[in-house]
């Protein structure tokens, strides 16, 4: 087949970026056309792997060929990228941006900056750690303008349920009329002030508006047990084991225990038929996690996810005073973090997300190494496709799985309609990288997060970021992004017979 413009090899699309950086300054794409091919040798699609090539028409996939069988007549330019894979962008449903109010903690620049070096595309945004935090639709408002012309990737926004507006259905249908794509609430203390926890009732009032907008509550799900009140030196501060006594297994068992009998209600023909309940960031493979197996097969609306820090660490190998690895729940044992990996690959755990929640490091207190003291919160946004991929080709999981886990599942509990697969009509939200490459997380390594501070330095991760588009445009290739911002804010919509999103 005759071509017009040649095909780009990996070699000369470097050239060929760096040119188009000067020559599209003014808009959000390292690479001009709005029209155009890629291909590989390895596509991820809903139908597995394949040879082949995309088309690209104004930011929306119109066309699969495989092994070049089938391209559009049309001579467009095409961007071969090889032997390098290309996947459905990332989405993560769990990322504090901080932003308005807590911008010296991360912010949508940085933080989406990060998301695309990492092949995310697309963030939904929690409530808090942003200054106020995201409970009306008048804070819902600010965010959103506090986002504009600052993110580099798509990001959609969670609500916050509180015990404030738990109760009071009108302020709920407000908050989701101005297009929060759900609730998120806490059943411990979330450390922040104008946050505060909610309980199981709270949580119930808010389930028959969630279920007229068929849209999910997340839940930090922690309730505390009584304890002794206990007094600890210095050298006990230090070590994890302190810390995550004093956040045992039960607080999740006992916070999963009453989501349960909530979730009841949520059965075809229950009293919130329509309403979906979250377990974000599950770390206990215990008992907690067979109240939401058991759950699910009683056909329960519950879901829940996990993150890459609980696949990747566990208590026994965390240095003393070393709080960059403090979250919370809490890391837990060796034996825990397989069995997490076993519940992941059986299908038991729906997702993974980041649980991106970075703060400045004198929060950290990694001089002192106070684990009780420091800020909880583990940052990995920009590793987190790595990360995943070098502990999962050790399971010997494949890359379509992997695609499931970040893309496609977050798409569908998010509705993200246009989101998460390679097909005909979605949107063309591609990462483009290269599994077999190893790099170091070191000071060579350049961290787009604000805070360079993360658990995983001194790692050797495998899977290495090429190049990231956002509905077609290219925000980022091989350490470069776009001049200036391409992504945009996603907010909920309700029309007669769907629940959908649109771009503002």
């Amino acid at each position: 087949m005759t071509r017009v413009a040649p095909t780009i090899s990996l070699l000369m699309l470097a050239l060929v970026s760096l040119n188009a950086l000067h020559q599209v300054e003014g808009t959000c794409s390292l690479h001009p056309e709005t029209k155009f091919l890629i291909h590989s040798k390895r596509i991820v699609t809903p139908n597995g792997m394949i040879a082949g090539t995309v088309e690209v028409s104004e930011g929306k996939i119109v066309s699969i060929s495989v092994n070049d069988g089938d391209l559009n007549a049309d001579l467009l330019p095409i961007l071969d990228f090889e032997n390098c894979v290309i996947m459905p962008g990332l989405i993560d449903v769990h990322t504090h941006l901080n932003e308005p109010g807590r911008a010296d903690w991360e912010g949508f620049d940085t933080g989406t900056r990060a998301a695309a070096a990492g092949g995310l595309t697309t963030l939904i945004d929690m409530p808090l750690n942003s200054y106020p935090t995201t409970v009306t639709k008048e804070t819902l408002e600010m965010k959103v303008q506090a986002a504009r012309n600052k993110l580099y990737v798509d990001v959609g926004f969670w609500g916050g349920l509180t015990p404030d507006n738990a109760h009071n259905s009108s302020a709920l249908t407000e908050l989701l009329d101005a297009g929060a794509l759900g609730l998120k609430s806490f059943m411990c203390p979330s450390g922040i002030n104008d946050f505060p926890m909610t309980d199981e009732n709270d949580i119930k009032a808010s389930l028959p508006v969630l279920a007229m907008y068929k849209r999910p509550i997340l839940v930090h799900s922690e309730v505390p047990q009584p304890s002794e009140e206990q007094e600890f030196s210095l050298e006990q501060r230090r070590k994890y084991s302190t810390y995550l006594n004093t956040r045992p297994a039960t607080w999740e068992r006992e916070a999963v225990s009453k989501l349960v009998n909530l979730a009841s209600d949520t059965i075809v023909g229950g009293s919130a038929e329509g309403a979906h309940i979250h377990i974000v960031h599950l770390s206990d493979s215990g008992e907690t996690l067979n109240l939401i197996k058991e759950a699910k097969v009683r056909g329960f609306k519950l879901s829940v996810e996990t993150c890459p820090h609980y696949l990747s660490f566990s208590v026994e190998n965390i240095p003393d005073g070393d709080t960059r690895f403090k979250c919370a729940p809490p890391l837990r044992s060796e034996e825990n973090r397989k069995k997490l990996w076993n519940a992941l690959i059986n299908g038991d755990i729906d997702f993974l997300s980041s649980d991106h929640s970075p703060a400045p490091p004198e929060l950290k207190l990694l001089e002192a190494g106070d684990f009780l003291g420091a800020w909880g919160g583990i940052s990995s946004l920009q590793l987190v496709l790595p990360i995943t991929w070098t502990h999962a080709k050790e399971n010997g999981v494949p890359l379509e799985v992997i695609s499931k886990w970040w893309s496609s599942m977050p798409a569908k509990f998010a509705n993200l309609q246009n989101k998460g697969s390679i097909e005909v009509g979605k949107d063309a939200d591609f990462v483009v990288w290269d599994p077999e490459t190893s790099f170091d997380v070191n000071e060579d390594f350049q961290i787009f997060h604000k805070h360079k501070i993360t658990p995983y330095s001194g790692s050797r991760l495998f899977g290495r970021v090429i190049a990231t588009f956002v509905r077609g445009q290219m925000v980022y290739h091989e350490g470069h992004h776009a001049l200036s911002p391409c992504g945009r804010p996603i907010l909920a919509s309700v029309t007669e017979n769907s629940v959908g999103h649109h771009f503002i």
